[in-house]
């Protein structure tokens, strides 16, 4: 009876150990997920926004210094500014929450910035300067640094992504976050220390050859986790392609993204090793 009672506070101790540590984990990697969507949101805003001013603004594009997409209160917003010292707004487009890009209002009254476009104006014009001046930034054939300025909850951040202008093909890595104290620039952070290219290909939707999943993994400098920018270009990507899932694996643990929901599962590479371990045992390969 003794050894089952040190038994049970043994398991006991182990549970809630383990609970603690999951509530840790579910903590960090929340906050990862809502900037990840942050920065999504963004881009969505003006990958989108980019198709409507340029069909719309032929005239305008010669007159075009950038473009910047924030949240409103009602959804989206991307505007384009002119070049020159004192930029005015030369169109704007508005989304709603249902990421219709079909769904939007396009409006070309010129105009000065609002306090939010001034401000994110300013994070970018020092971001860019930092990426033209900083050795830290790398370039890459076939490839463009694109700056993300955003403000979540008054923080202010540059996130620096790289886009291709390749088709079937998803770049990860060669990212980085510029942090801001108001208006100074406190660190330029290489959040993965390579450019990770993830090529795929369309198939018929009912195609049995279809690649359902894809992954990268982590060195211990970029963390244990997926990031924000990893999120921000799945989320962006991932319908292109044919993937459930996507893989993250670091030292510690393993990421798992799931390309349909949107949702982030966390696991130890411990227990990623039983699963695969106890599948070899299930379904041995036939020799």
């Amino acid at each position: 009876m003794k050894r089952k009672i040190l038994l049970l506070c043994a398991l006991t101790i182990y549970a809630i150990a383990a609970a603690a540590q999951q509530k840790d984990i579910s903590r960090v990697t929340d906050s990862i997920v809502n900037e990840g969507k942050a920065l999504f949101r963004s881009e969505w805003a003006s990958w989108y926004g980019t198709d409507i001013f340029l069909e719309k603004c032929k005239d305008k594009r010669d007159q075009v210094g950038g473009y910047l997409s924030y949240e409103t209160q009602n959804g989206l917003a991307n505007v384009f500014f002119s070049k020159g010292e004192k930029p005015a707004v030369l169109g704007t487009t508005l989304f709603g929450n249902d990421f219709n890009e079909n769904n939007y209002k396009f409006d070309t009254v010129v105009r000065k910035f609002s306090e939010i476009e001034q401000e994110l104006y300013n994070m970018r014009q020092v971001a860019i300067k930092r990426v033209n001046t900083d050795t830290t930034f790398k370039y890459y054939k076939n490839t463009s640094l694109n700056p993300v300025p955003i403000i979540i909850k008054g923080v202010k951040k540059v996130y620096v992504l790289t886009g291709t202008h390749e088709q079937g093909v998803v770049v990860f890595g060669n990212d980085y976050l510029i942090s801001f104290d108001n208006d100074e620039v406190v660190s330029v952070n290489k959040l993965h220390k390579n450019i990770i290219p993830a090529y795929f290909t369309n198939v018929p939707a009912d195609s049995i050859k279809k690649e359902v999943s894809s992954m990268h993994s982590h060195l211990p400098q970029t963390g244990d986790f997926i990031t924000a920018t990893d999120i921000c270009t799945l989320m962006l990507y991932e319908k292109l392609t044919t993937w459930q899932q996507y893989y993250v694996i670091s030292e510690k643990y393993v990421s798992i993204w799931d390309c349909k929901k949107n949702d982030l599962f966390v696991m130890t590479r411990e227990a990623w090793k039983r699963i695969a371990d106890d599948q070899t045992i299930r379904h041995p390969k036939k020799q």
